[in-house]
Protein backbone atom coordinates (compact mmCIF):
# COMPACT_ATOMS: atom_id res chain seq x y z
CA UNK A 1 0.00 0.00 0.00
CA UNK A 2 1.38 3.41 -1.00
CA UNK A 3 0.85 6.42 1.25
CA UNK A 4 1.76 10.02 0.61
CA UNK A 5 2.44 12.56 3.31
CA UNK A 6 4.10 15.92 3.52
CA UNK A 7 6.82 17.15 5.84
CA UNK A 8 8.66 20.43 6.16
CA UNK A 9 12.39 20.12 5.48
CA UNK A 10 15.00 22.70 6.46
CA UNK A 11 16.96 23.80 3.40
CA UNK A 12 20.02 24.48 5.58
CA UNK A 13 20.46 21.42 7.80
CA UNK A 14 17.86 18.91 6.50
CA UNK A 15 15.83 18.78 9.71
CA UNK A 16 12.28 17.46 9.19
CA UNK A 17 9.25 18.85 11.02
CA UNK A 18 5.59 17.74 10.77
CA UNK A 19 4.36 21.33 10.40
CA UNK A 20 5.73 24.66 9.33
CA UNK A 21 7.66 26.71 11.85
CA UNK A 22 9.25 30.10 11.52
CA UNK A 23 12.56 28.91 12.98
CA UNK A 24 14.22 25.56 12.32
CA UNK A 25 14.61 23.57 15.59
CA UNK A 26 17.75 21.92 14.22
CA UNK A 27 19.96 24.83 13.17
CA UNK A 28 18.01 27.89 14.27
CA UNK A 29 17.72 29.34 10.76
CA UNK A 30 14.64 31.47 10.10
CA UNK A 31 12.17 30.83 7.24
CA UNK A 32 14.13 27.82 5.96
CA UNK A 33 11.42 25.12 6.24
CA UNK A 34 9.87 24.12 2.92
CA UNK A 35 7.04 21.67 2.30
CA UNK A 36 8.12 18.40 0.68
CA UNK A 37 6.07 15.40 -0.47
CA UNK A 38 7.07 11.93 0.74
CA UNK A 39 5.76 8.64 -0.65
CA UNK A 40 5.81 5.69 1.74
CA UNK A 41 5.18 2.06 0.77
CA UNK A 42 3.93 0.12 3.78
CA UNK A 43 5.84 -3.11 4.40
CA UNK A 44 8.15 -2.58 1.42
CA UNK A 45 11.87 -3.11 1.41
CA UNK A 46 14.67 -1.57 -0.61
CA UNK A 47 14.35 -2.24 -4.33
CA UNK A 48 16.43 -5.11 -5.67
CA UNK A 49 16.00 -4.08 -9.32
CA UNK A 50 19.24 -3.59 -11.19
CA UNK A 51 19.87 -0.29 -12.97
CA UNK A 52 20.53 -0.49 -16.69
CA UNK A 53 24.16 0.05 -17.67
CA UNK A 54 25.04 1.48 -21.09
CA UNK A 55 28.39 1.64 -22.78
CA UNK A 56 29.39 4.97 -24.28
CA UNK A 57 29.25 3.56 -27.82
CA UNK A 58 25.59 2.50 -27.34
CA UNK A 59 24.44 6.07 -26.71
CA UNK A 60 23.14 8.03 -29.69
CA UNK A 61 23.96 11.73 -29.91
CA UNK A 62 21.06 14.19 -30.10
CA UNK A 63 23.16 16.83 -31.85
CA UNK A 64 21.94 15.85 -35.32
CA UNK A 65 18.41 15.41 -34.00
CA UNK A 66 17.97 19.08 -33.08
CA UNK A 67 14.69 20.50 -34.34
CA UNK A 68 14.75 23.97 -35.87
CA UNK A 69 12.10 26.28 -34.48
CA UNK A 70 12.11 28.43 -37.67
CA UNK A 71 12.80 31.43 -35.40
CA UNK A 72 16.49 32.12 -36.03
CA UNK A 73 17.12 34.21 -32.91
CA UNK A 74 15.55 31.57 -30.66
CA UNK A 75 17.58 28.81 -32.34
CA UNK A 76 20.75 30.83 -31.76
CA UNK A 77 20.06 31.15 -28.03
CA UNK A 78 19.20 27.45 -27.71
CA UNK A 79 22.48 26.47 -29.39
CA UNK A 80 21.17 25.61 -32.86
CA UNK A 81 17.68 24.27 -32.25
CA UNK A 82 15.54 22.37 -29.76
CA UNK A 83 17.05 19.15 -28.44
CA UNK A 84 14.52 16.27 -28.12
CA UNK A 85 13.68 15.59 -24.49
CA UNK A 86 15.11 18.91 -23.27
CA UNK A 87 13.38 21.18 -20.77
CA UNK A 88 13.75 24.95 -21.24
CA UNK A 89 12.84 27.52 -18.57
CA UNK A 90 11.79 30.88 -20.06
CA UNK A 91 11.56 33.71 -17.51
CA UNK A 92 10.86 37.42 -17.79
CA UNK A 93 8.93 40.41 -16.49
CA UNK A 94 5.13 40.42 -16.80
CA UNK A 95 3.99 41.57 -20.24
CA UNK A 96 7.45 41.32 -21.81
CA UNK A 97 6.27 38.83 -24.48
CA UNK A 98 6.95 35.32 -23.14
CA UNK A 99 3.55 33.92 -24.08
CA UNK A 100 3.68 35.72 -27.43
CA UNK A 101 7.04 34.15 -28.27
CA UNK A 102 5.88 30.65 -27.35
CA UNK A 103 2.63 31.03 -29.27
CA UNK A 104 4.62 32.06 -32.34
CA UNK A 105 6.91 29.08 -31.69
CA UNK A 106 3.93 26.73 -31.66
CA UNK A 107 2.71 28.21 -34.93
CA UNK A 108 6.11 27.67 -36.58
CA UNK A 109 5.92 24.00 -35.49
CA UNK A 110 2.77 23.42 -37.52
CA UNK A 111 4.04 20.08 -38.82
CA UNK A 112 4.47 18.68 -35.30
CA UNK A 113 2.18 17.85 -32.41
CA UNK A 114 2.14 20.74 -29.93
CA UNK A 115 0.38 20.94 -26.59
CA UNK A 116 -0.16 24.27 -24.82
CA UNK A 117 -1.07 24.07 -21.12
CA UNK A 118 -3.12 27.15 -20.21
CA UNK A 119 -2.42 27.80 -16.55
CA UNK A 120 -2.76 31.58 -16.56
CA UNK A 121 -5.22 32.10 -19.41
CA UNK A 122 -8.31 30.36 -20.65
CA UNK A 123 -8.23 28.66 -24.08
CA UNK A 124 -10.49 31.43 -25.37
CA UNK A 125 -7.94 34.08 -24.34
CA UNK A 126 -5.13 32.13 -26.03
CA UNK A 127 -7.27 31.89 -29.18
CA UNK A 128 -7.86 35.65 -29.06
CA UNK A 129 -4.12 36.36 -28.89
CA UNK A 130 -3.43 33.87 -31.68
CA UNK A 131 -5.93 35.64 -33.92
CA UNK A 132 -4.26 38.98 -33.20
CA UNK A 133 -0.85 37.54 -34.09
CA UNK A 134 -2.15 35.87 -37.22
CA UNK A 135 -1.24 32.40 -35.92
CA UNK A 136 -3.12 29.57 -37.61
CA UNK A 137 -2.78 27.14 -34.71
CA UNK A 138 -2.55 24.05 -36.91
CA UNK A 139 -1.62 21.02 -34.81
CA UNK A 140 -1.97 23.03 -31.59
CA UNK A 141 -3.89 21.40 -28.74
CA UNK A 142 -4.81 23.21 -25.53
CA UNK A 143 -5.12 21.86 -21.99
CA UNK A 144 -6.90 24.07 -19.45
CA UNK A 145 -5.82 22.70 -16.07
CA UNK A 146 -3.59 23.56 -13.12
CA UNK A 147 -3.32 20.14 -11.46
CA UNK A 148 0.04 18.75 -12.57
CA UNK A 149 -1.09 15.13 -12.21
CA UNK A 150 -4.12 15.73 -14.45
CA UNK A 151 -1.85 17.42 -16.99
CA UNK A 152 0.59 14.49 -17.06
CA UNK A 153 -2.27 12.03 -17.59
CA UNK A 154 -3.57 14.14 -20.47
CA UNK A 155 -0.10 14.42 -22.01
CA UNK A 156 0.28 10.64 -21.89
CA UNK A 157 -2.22 10.41 -24.75
CA UNK A 158 0.02 12.40 -27.08
CA UNK A 159 2.73 10.93 -29.26
CA UNK A 160 6.33 11.12 -28.22
CA UNK A 161 8.76 13.68 -29.71
CA UNK A 162 6.17 16.45 -29.52
CA UNK A 163 6.44 19.92 -27.98
CA UNK A 164 4.83 20.87 -24.67
CA UNK A 165 4.46 24.45 -23.41
CA UNK A 166 3.61 25.05 -19.74
CA UNK A 167 2.35 28.60 -19.13
CA UNK A 168 3.26 28.91 -16.34
CA UNK A 169 4.97 26.65 -13.81
CA UNK A 170 3.98 28.94 -10.90
CA UNK A 171 0.27 28.29 -11.53
CA UNK A 172 0.48 24.49 -11.22
CA UNK A 173 -0.27 22.52 -8.07
CA UNK A 174 -0.42 18.97 -6.83
CA UNK A 175 -2.96 17.71 -4.30
CA UNK A 176 -0.18 15.87 -2.48
CA UNK A 177 0.93 19.22 -1.00
CA UNK A 178 -1.14 21.70 0.98
CA UNK A 179 0.66 24.85 -0.20
CA UNK A 180 -0.93 27.32 -2.58
CA UNK A 181 0.07 27.74 -6.23
CA UNK A 182 3.41 29.49 -6.56
CA UNK A 183 4.74 28.32 -3.19
CA UNK A 184 8.23 26.84 -3.13
CA UNK A 185 7.02 23.31 -2.44
CA UNK A 186 4.37 23.36 -5.17
CA UNK A 187 6.75 24.79 -7.79
CA UNK A 188 9.49 22.30 -6.96
CA UNK A 189 7.23 19.26 -6.94
CA UNK A 190 5.27 20.25 -10.07
CA UNK A 191 8.46 20.97 -12.01
CA UNK A 192 10.06 17.72 -10.87
CA UNK A 193 7.14 15.63 -12.10
CA UNK A 194 6.96 17.43 -15.44
CA UNK A 195 10.72 17.17 -16.04
CA UNK A 196 10.73 13.44 -15.25
CA UNK A 197 7.79 12.91 -17.61
CA UNK A 198 9.49 14.88 -20.41
CA UNK A 199 12.76 12.94 -20.08
CA UNK A 200 11.01 9.58 -19.95
CA UNK A 201 8.86 10.28 -23.03
CA UNK A 202 11.47 12.23 -25.02
CA UNK A 203 9.27 15.32 -25.12
CA UNK A 204 10.66 18.83 -25.56
CA UNK A 205 9.17 21.13 -22.94
CA UNK A 206 9.10 24.90 -22.33
CA UNK A 207 8.31 26.11 -18.82
CA UNK A 208 7.31 29.75 -18.39
CA UNK A 209 8.63 31.18 -15.12
CA UNK A 210 7.75 34.31 -13.17
CA UNK A 211 10.38 36.65 -11.75
CA UNK A 212 10.59 38.47 -8.43
CA UNK A 213 11.02 42.20 -7.87
CA UNK A 214 14.80 41.72 -7.87
CA UNK A 215 14.66 40.00 -11.29
CA UNK A 216 15.39 36.45 -10.02
CA UNK A 217 13.21 33.52 -11.06
CA UNK A 218 10.44 32.97 -8.53
CA UNK A 219 10.51 29.67 -6.66
CA UNK A 220 13.32 27.41 -5.47
CA UNK A 221 16.80 27.65 -6.98
CA UNK A 222 16.64 23.91 -7.69
CA UNK A 223 14.22 24.75 -10.52
CA UNK A 224 17.07 26.33 -12.49
CA UNK A 225 19.38 23.40 -11.71
CA UNK A 226 16.84 20.79 -12.81
CA UNK A 227 16.10 22.17 -16.28
CA UNK A 228 18.48 21.92 -19.24
CA UNK A 229 18.34 25.54 -20.38
CA UNK A 230 17.47 28.81 -18.66
CA UNK A 231 16.73 31.85 -20.83
CA UNK A 232 15.59 35.32 -19.82
CA UNK A 233 13.38 37.58 -21.89
CA UNK A 234 14.36 41.18 -21.21
CA UNK A 235 13.54 44.64 -22.45
CA UNK A 236 11.59 47.80 -21.79
CA UNK A 237 7.87 47.14 -21.70
CA UNK A 238 7.26 50.58 -23.22
CA UNK A 239 9.81 50.12 -26.02
CA UNK A 240 10.03 47.75 -28.95
CA UNK A 241 13.38 46.08 -28.24
CA UNK A 242 13.40 42.61 -26.66
CA UNK A 243 16.48 40.58 -25.76
CA UNK A 244 16.48 36.82 -25.26
CA UNK A 245 19.48 35.88 -23.11
CA UNK A 246 20.79 32.43 -22.22
CA UNK A 247 22.30 32.00 -18.74
CA UNK A 248 22.43 28.21 -18.69
CA UNK A 249 22.54 25.78 -21.59
CA UNK A 250 23.60 22.14 -21.43
CA UNK A 251 23.51 21.92 -25.22
CA UNK A 252 25.19 25.15 -26.28
CA UNK A 253 27.10 28.25 -25.26
CA UNK A 254 25.80 30.45 -22.45
CA UNK A 255 25.62 34.19 -22.87
CA UNK A 256 24.04 33.99 -26.32
CA UNK A 257 21.62 36.83 -27.11
CA UNK A 258 18.68 36.87 -29.48
CA UNK A 259 17.25 40.23 -30.54
CA UNK A 260 13.57 40.83 -31.32
CA UNK A 261 11.34 43.78 -32.11
CA UNK A 262 7.85 43.86 -30.62
CA UNK A 263 5.35 44.91 -33.27
CA UNK A 264 1.57 44.88 -33.59
CA UNK A 265 1.82 41.51 -35.33
CA UNK A 266 4.07 39.94 -32.69
CA UNK A 267 7.81 39.50 -32.24
CA UNK A 268 10.06 39.90 -35.25
CA UNK A 269 13.69 38.61 -35.17
CA UNK A 270 16.42 41.16 -35.89
CA UNK A 271 19.16 39.63 -38.06
CA UNK A 272 21.58 42.57 -37.85
CA UNK A 273 21.15 44.10 -34.37
CA UNK A 274 24.16 46.42 -34.73
CA UNK A 275 22.05 48.73 -36.93
CA UNK A 276 19.43 48.78 -34.20
CA UNK A 277 21.87 49.80 -31.48
CA UNK A 278 23.62 52.55 -33.47
CA UNK A 279 22.35 56.10 -33.87
CA UNK A 280 21.19 57.19 -37.31
CA UNK A 281 23.16 60.41 -36.81
CA UNK A 282 26.73 59.71 -37.95
CA UNK A 283 28.01 63.26 -37.33
CA UNK A 284 30.87 63.64 -34.81
CA UNK A 285 29.37 64.23 -31.36
CA UNK A 286 31.31 64.67 -28.13
CA UNK A 287 30.75 61.87 -25.62
CA UNK A 288 29.85 59.11 -28.11
CA UNK A 289 32.21 56.19 -28.82
CA UNK A 290 31.57 52.91 -30.64
CA UNK A 291 32.77 49.58 -29.31
CA UNK A 292 32.47 45.84 -30.03
CA UNK A 293 31.05 43.52 -27.39
CA UNK A 294 30.60 39.77 -27.55
CA UNK A 295 27.26 38.31 -26.54
CA UNK A 296 27.92 34.59 -26.58
CA UNK A 297 29.39 34.02 -30.03
CA UNK A 298 27.81 37.14 -31.58
CA UNK A 299 29.84 40.38 -31.85
CA UNK A 300 27.75 43.55 -31.54
CA UNK A 301 28.70 47.13 -32.43
CA UNK A 302 27.32 49.41 -29.72
CA UNK A 303 27.49 53.05 -28.74
CA UNK A 304 28.78 54.12 -25.34
CA UNK A 305 27.47 57.59 -24.44
CA UNK A 306 28.69 59.87 -21.69
CA UNK A 307 27.60 63.21 -20.28
CA UNK A 308 29.98 65.17 -18.03
CA UNK A 309 28.70 68.38 -16.43
CA UNK A 310 29.76 70.50 -13.49
CA UNK A 311 28.00 69.44 -10.32
CA UNK A 312 25.94 71.64 -8.03
CA UNK A 313 26.11 69.17 -5.17
CA UNK A 314 28.64 68.48 -2.46
CA UNK A 315 29.35 65.06 -3.91
CA UNK A 316 29.39 64.57 -7.69
CA UNK A 317 27.04 61.95 -9.10
CA UNK A 318 28.24 58.80 -10.84
CA UNK A 319 25.35 57.24 -12.78
CA UNK A 320 25.76 54.24 -15.09
CA UNK A 321 23.23 52.38 -17.24
CA UNK A 322 24.45 49.18 -18.84
CA UNK A 323 27.43 48.69 -16.51
CA UNK A 324 28.03 48.76 -12.77
CA UNK A 325 28.65 51.98 -10.91
CA UNK A 326 31.82 50.53 -9.41
CA UNK A 327 33.32 50.09 -12.87
CA UNK A 328 32.39 53.67 -13.78
CA UNK A 329 34.08 55.00 -10.64
CA UNK A 330 37.20 52.99 -11.51
CA UNK A 331 37.30 54.58 -14.98
CA UNK A 332 36.89 58.05 -13.50
CA UNK A 333 39.78 57.40 -11.11
CA UNK A 334 42.04 56.25 -13.99
CA UNK A 335 41.22 59.39 -15.98
CA UNK A 336 41.96 61.64 -13.02
CA UNK A 337 45.27 59.93 -12.27
CA UNK A 338 46.77 59.37 -15.71
CA UNK A 339 45.12 62.01 -17.91
CA UNK A 340 44.95 64.71 -15.21
CA UNK A 341 41.21 65.17 -15.84
CA UNK A 342 39.74 67.09 -12.86
CA UNK A 343 36.50 65.16 -12.54
CA UNK A 344 36.20 65.63 -8.77
CA UNK A 345 33.63 68.43 -9.32
CA UNK A 346 31.89 66.88 -12.35
CA UNK A 347 28.79 64.72 -12.60
CA UNK A 348 29.56 61.71 -14.82
CA UNK A 349 26.66 59.89 -16.48
CA UNK A 350 27.31 56.87 -18.71
CA UNK A 351 24.93 54.89 -20.89
CA UNK A 352 25.36 51.81 -23.08
CA UNK A 353 22.82 52.56 -25.81
CA UNK A 354 20.24 49.95 -26.78
CA UNK A 355 19.54 48.56 -23.33
CA UNK A 356 22.49 46.15 -23.39
CA UNK A 357 24.02 45.30 -20.01
CA UNK A 358 27.63 44.20 -19.92
CA UNK A 359 30.45 43.83 -17.43
CA UNK A 360 32.81 42.66 -20.16
CA UNK A 361 36.29 44.25 -19.79
CA UNK A 362 36.32 45.11 -23.51
CA UNK A 363 33.97 48.02 -22.83
CA UNK A 364 36.52 49.79 -20.59
CA UNK A 365 38.33 51.68 -23.34
CA UNK A 366 35.10 53.00 -24.88
CA UNK A 367 33.85 54.09 -21.46
CA UNK A 368 37.03 56.05 -20.66
CA UNK A 369 37.15 57.66 -24.10
CA UNK A 370 33.48 58.67 -23.93
CA UNK A 371 34.01 60.37 -20.56
CA UNK A 372 37.19 62.12 -21.81
CA UNK A 373 35.40 63.22 -25.00
CA UNK A 374 32.43 64.69 -23.14
CA UNK A 375 34.56 66.49 -20.56
CA UNK A 376 36.85 68.07 -23.21
CA UNK A 377 33.97 68.58 -25.66
CA UNK A 378 36.02 66.86 -28.38
CA UNK A 379 34.19 64.47 -30.69
CA UNK A 380 35.57 61.03 -31.46
CA UNK A 381 35.61 59.97 -35.12
CA UNK A 382 32.23 58.20 -35.72
CA UNK A 383 34.00 55.82 -38.12
CA UNK A 384 36.26 54.55 -35.29
CA UNK A 385 35.64 51.47 -33.15
CA UNK A 386 37.52 50.87 -29.90
CA UNK A 387 37.69 47.99 -27.43
CA UNK A 388 40.05 46.85 -24.70
CA UNK A 389 40.44 46.43 -20.95
CA UNK A 390 41.89 49.39 -19.02
CA UNK A 391 44.31 48.60 -16.20
CA UNK A 392 44.84 50.72 -13.09
CA UNK A 393 48.06 52.09 -14.64
CA UNK A 394 46.19 53.37 -17.69
CA UNK A 395 47.41 50.61 -19.99
CA UNK A 396 45.21 48.86 -22.57
CA UNK A 397 45.13 45.14 -21.95
CA UNK A 398 44.09 42.41 -24.46
CA UNK A 399 40.57 40.99 -24.42
CA UNK A 400 39.18 37.67 -25.57
CA UNK A 401 38.57 36.92 -29.27
CA UNK A 402 40.01 40.17 -30.58
CA UNK A 403 40.21 38.78 -34.12
CA UNK A 404 36.45 38.18 -34.19
CA UNK A 405 35.76 41.72 -32.97
CA UNK A 406 38.05 43.22 -35.59
CA UNK A 407 36.47 41.11 -38.34
CA UNK A 408 32.96 42.27 -37.37
CA UNK A 409 34.02 45.92 -37.33
CA UNK A 410 35.62 45.60 -40.77
CA UNK A 411 32.57 43.76 -42.11
CA UNK A 412 30.40 46.74 -41.18
CA UNK A 413 32.79 49.18 -42.87
CA UNK A 414 34.80 50.57 -39.94
CA UNK A 415 38.41 51.15 -40.93
CA UNK A 416 39.85 52.80 -37.79
CA UNK A 417 39.99 50.17 -35.01
CA UNK A 418 41.75 50.90 -31.71
CA UNK A 419 42.65 48.03 -29.38
CA UNK A 420 45.60 46.58 -27.50
CA UNK A 421 47.02 45.48 -30.85
CA UNK A 422 47.89 49.03 -31.91
CA UNK A 423 47.66 51.11 -28.72
CA UNK A 424 49.49 50.39 -25.47
CA UNK A 425 47.87 53.02 -23.26
CA UNK A 426 44.82 55.21 -22.92
CA UNK A 427 46.87 58.30 -23.76
CA UNK A 428 48.15 56.74 -26.98
CA UNK A 429 44.61 55.77 -28.01
CA UNK A 430 43.50 59.38 -27.59
CA UNK A 431 46.40 60.62 -29.70
CA UNK A 432 45.54 58.13 -32.45
CA UNK A 433 41.91 59.22 -32.49
CA UNK A 434 42.56 62.96 -32.35
CA UNK A 435 45.68 63.02 -34.53
CA UNK A 436 47.70 64.87 -31.86
CA UNK A 437 51.34 64.13 -31.04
Amino acid sequence: MVKTKTVFVCQQCGHQAPKWQGQCPGCGEWNSLEETSLTISAGSKASSAKAKVLTFSQIESYEKARVKSNINELDRVLGGGIVPGSVVLLAGEPGIGKSTLLLQLSDSFANRSICYVCGEESPEQVKMRADRLGAKGEGLKLISAVDVDEIIIALSDFKKDNLVIIDSIQTLTTQDLTGTAGSIGQVRESASRLINFAKKNNMSMFLVGHVTKSGAIAGPKILEHAVDTVIYFEGDQYGQLRLLRSVKNRFGATGEVGVFMMTSSGLEPVDNPSKLFLSANQKPIAGVVKTVLLKGTRPLILEVQSLVTQTNMAYPRRLAKGMSRNKLELHVAVLQKHLKAPLFNQDVILNVAGGIKSEEPAIDLASCLAIWSSYNNKAIDPEAVVFGEIGLLGEIRPTSQEERRVAEAKRLGYKKIISSQNASSLLKAIKMLTGSK
